[in-house]
């Protein structure tokens, strides 16, 4: 799962068992070889009992999904001979190839190029040259020059070598126009030729998906280019867990990405900004910016709190210098594709999406761990669209409509292989129905209630509805707003092309003692986007069946439905993107 920038607690040792010998390449086949004799036993699962589901078929599709074969894939997928999978590295090559021999077990149809599973997605790397670039403030006629790492980090540009940025600050509050929700940043304040300067994040009085669209990174820089500004600049609450500095400096280390277009233009999240200059600030030079000002940033913290809107002059300038070097990266998505039955309806799709890609290796842990194995971001998705694969592939009767299970390169970097896939599409983007995204199912103990994001939106709350309704579970509203969960990962790409997209996640319920609060939150601090993030931490494989499980059923129910799935009347996103 990406960030929201721009986009069990214990230490696990790593899992050895399937550690070859010699080769990298070799590691892959060696993991291939020794996974086909891993066996998969079919236990009873949940019962289908409505009307819908009543087809025993469709029971017996549920039934193939097993807590198993879950646990093989992710212990593949995150074991360290892939080496977390980076995009364009031998790491995600292997893990690749042990998705598309799976696809051909199932006899899926490949959608990609040339007829095979793989669409190619041509991106480009950009990272900060850091001795080259730097960032500085004049105020009160002094000239005070801040230190790359310490107080600040900066996002490479993509479309050039080097940018020079210098113009007066502007602080606007969170850098949120949304007037229709009672809410302006900007409502006074002019930003032409000036860098922007705003608090990450987004104010706590939006309903939760409209906060999470408007805490966007992109969103704020295309706000902020819109009405003139050259540079943004971005900080955080003091001690807020959602963005520790340490952990900010290691990703920016690692780079951007973006995809190319076919003029070879980049585009994404890190590739079409209208913005030149872009920086992130610790605390150290957010507390300097405001030294100078009327406004105290401790009153500045108040009133974010209180949903207060906010803009003024800063009297102070920056000049920001980006000196940034590309590289070319060759990588591509996974498609693959179950024919529907309707003479009409199976020119339509149903797309189920997980992204196999991580951070690779990177900075080491304090045990000197380097590889990010990414076992529940997003080894677990991954395997749980596999086995949403097998229920369909187990069906006497496919449904109606076609089914595409599409596995994305690079949704770490901005949701890039996703949003390639959706601007170019290997069938017509009008036969792109609905979709749904597996990320990070939190899958650490039974799934007794969910968080459809996305549901409140579109005719998929009848759909989700109906699949949790035979199951059991139930729904519940988004206990963790903060987080934006709704522009993360991989749906959100669809829903930017006007598609109706569901991305279904755990809520808190664990039937026991536990608390399902203080797991999640134990995760994002101590394993989320770290080494640690690994196969031995606990994970509860029962629950990945039924992530499996409802997913599967509510796709079954879009594709058996008359009509496609439509925006409600009105609806935010729908009015946004595309809809009514």
């Amino acid at each position: 799962m990406s960030d929201p920038k721009h986009s069990e607690s214990s230490t696990a040792s790593k899992d050895k068992s399937l550690e070859p010998t010699d080769g990298k390449l070799g590691h892959f086949s060696t993991i291939l070889f020794l996974a086909s004799f891993l066996s998969i036993s079919c236990s009873p699962t949940t019962q289908i009992n409505s009307d819908i589901f009543s087809n025993p078929g469709v029971s017996a599709a549920m039934q193939s999904i097993t807590p198993e074969a879950i646990e093989q894939h992710i212990r593949v997928l995150a074991d360290d001979n892939l080496e977390g999978r980076a995009p364009g590295t031998e790491g995600f090559e292997g893990a690749s190839l042990y998705v598309e021999s799976e696809l051909q077990k199932l006899g899926l149809t490949p959608m990609g190029s040339g007829g095979t599973f793989r669409q190619s997605v041509p991106l480009q790397e950009s990272i900060v040259n850091e001795p080259e670039s730097g960032l500085s403030m004049m105020a009160n006629n002094e000239t005070n020059i801040f230190s790359y790492a310490e107080d600040f980090t900066l996002s490479p540009n993509a479309g050039e070598t080097e940018v020079v940025v210098t113009g007066e600050v502007v602080f606007v509050g969170y850098g949120v126009s949304a007037p229709e929700l009672g809410y302006d940043d900007y409502a006074d304040i002019d930003v032409a030729g000036k860098v922007v300067l705003y608090l990450s994040g987004s104010p706590a009085m939006l309903p939760s998906t409209q906060r999470a669209y408007y805490s966007s990174g992109a969103v704020k820089s295309q706000e902020a280019g819109e009405r003139g500004a050259v540079g943004i600049m971005s900080f955080t609450y003091p001690e807020d867990p959602r963005f520790r500095w340490e952990v900010g400096v290691a990703r920016s280390r690692r780079g951007g990405f973006a995809w190319l277009d076919e003029h070879g233009s980049p585009r994404g999240r890190n590739g079409d900004s209208p913005i030149l200059g872009s920086a992130n600030l610790n605390h150290s030079l957010a507390n300097a910016l405001f030294e100078n000002s009327s406004v105290p940033i401790e009153a500045v913290f108040s009133a974010a709190a209180e949903n207060t809107a906010q803009a003024f002059d800063l009297d102070a300038s920056v000049t920001m210098k980006t000196n940034s070097r590309h590289r070319m990266v060759s990588s591509h998505n996974l498609i693959a594709k179950l024919d529907g039955t309707d003479p009409e309806l199976k020119e339509e799709h149903v797309v189920y999406v997980a992204h196999i890609d991580h951070f690779g290796i990177g900075a080491p842990d304090e045990n000197g761990d380097e590889i990010y194995n990414g076992a529940h971001d997003n080894a677990s998705g991954t395997s749980i669209v596999l086995e949403v694969a097998r229920a369909y592939s187990e069906l006497i009767n496919a449904p109606r409509r076609s089914i595409l299970f599409l596995f994305v390169t690079a949704e770490e970097w901005g949701l890039l292989g996703s949003d390639y896939f959706v601007n170019y599409p290997t069938v017509p983007k009008s036969s792109l129905v609905a979709n749904m995204s597996l990320d990070m199912p939190f899958l650490y103990h039974p799934l007794l209630d969910i968080v459809p994001y996305g549901a409140e939106h579109s005719s998929l709350n009848g759909a989700i509805t109906a699949a949790t309704d035979h199951m059991g579970i139930e729904i519940g509203p988004d206990p963790i707003p903060e987080q934006v969960l709704f522009i993360r990962s991989d749906h959100y790409s669809f829903v930017r092309q006007g598609i109706p997209a569901l991305f279904i996640k755990s809520g808190f319920e664990t039937g026991d003692e536990r608390d399902g609060g203080a797991m999640n939150s134990a995760f994002r601090t101590e394993r989320y986007h770290t080494p640690n993030d690994e196969i031995e931490q606990g994970f509860d494989f029962g629950a990945g069946v039924s992530h499996a499980q409802v997913n599967f059923l509510t796709g079954y129910y879009v594709a058996m439905e008359d009509n496609r799935p439509t925006w409600n009347e009105g609806d935010f996103f729908g009015k946004i993107f595309g809809g009514p």
